[in-house]
């Protein structure tokens, strides 16, 4: 397969860069106070886009515009999820500049929305993010009750999605490896649904654990903020064509 894509993560929660452990809003580190200087640095590093998630917005369903257009003034290239639960929430957050708008709540419960939305600016520029507890996708921040993976993903393919981000919730900020088995399933169950991995990534053996896995990207934040490993280091682990 070719060569899968490094996106560092940056989590925003009252305008500072943070991470949080499985979820956990009570469970907050912070790392920097500014997610322009850092998604600045991850791309001065290396990295061609960074993933931002708004977690205010994840939770209560309000997105910050500001953040986006904040980003795009940057030049930033950037996806960008929370609280995007409207068509026209989506296409403000292309508008400012993001390369694509991640999808939650709409993804796992409201096909009819997603299906606006992706009428709206394209598949190209939708991922949906699936994120994964005990075999259920949940929205809302993750306080949701969630809906089984595999009825989700068949949804997604019938509304004509062409990119999902799957995070497997338990291993969420824990760096203790990446789920494989969900994607493996997520993978199988959705086979013309391009994968991006996340959760769990603490080391570069992680990292290389999923090059045989049909996933075109792979997330990662917390083992980077910790000095794990750097930004180049994670891209020659991934760079298939070297080994």
């Amino acid at each position: 397969m070719n060569d899968m894509q490094f996106i560092p993560a940056i989590d925003v929660l009252d305008g500072r860069v943070v991470r949080l452990n499985r979820g956990d809003f009570d469970a907050v580190t912070v790392y920097g106070e500014s997610p322009v200087v850092q998604a600045q640095a991850w791309m001065d590093q290396g990295a061609d886009l960074v993933h931002v998630v708004d977690l205010a917005g994840a939770r209560d369903g309000r997105s910050d515009p500001a953040l986006w257009q904040t980003l795009g003034d940057a030049g930033i290239r950037f996806q960008v999820g929370g609280g995007l639960r409207t068509s026209g929430l989506v296409v403000a957050a292309v508008a400012a500049g993001a390369a694509r708008a991640v999808v939650g709540t709409a993804a796992v419960w409201d096909p009819k929305t997603l299906g606006a939305m992706l009428a709206a600016v394209g598949p190209e520029q939708i991922v949906a993010a699936i994120d994964v507890r005990d075999g259920k996708a949940q929205g809302a921040g993750w306080l949701d009750a969630g809906r089984d993976l595999g009825a989700v993903l068949g949804d997604l393919a019938a509304a004509g999605l062409s990119r999902a981000l799957v995070t497997g919730i338990a291993r969420d900020g824990t760096m203790d490896g990446p789920d494989v088995e969900l994607l493996e399933q997520a993978a199988a169950a959705a086979p013309d649904i391009r994968l991006i991995a996340s959760g769990g990534v603490g080391t570069l053996d992680d990292l290389r654990a999923l090059r045989p896995l049909e996933v075109e990207g792979v997330i990662v934040g917390r083992a980077l903020y910790e000095g794990r490993f750097t930004v180049a280091e994670a891209l020659a682990a991934l760079d298939t064509a070297g080994g």
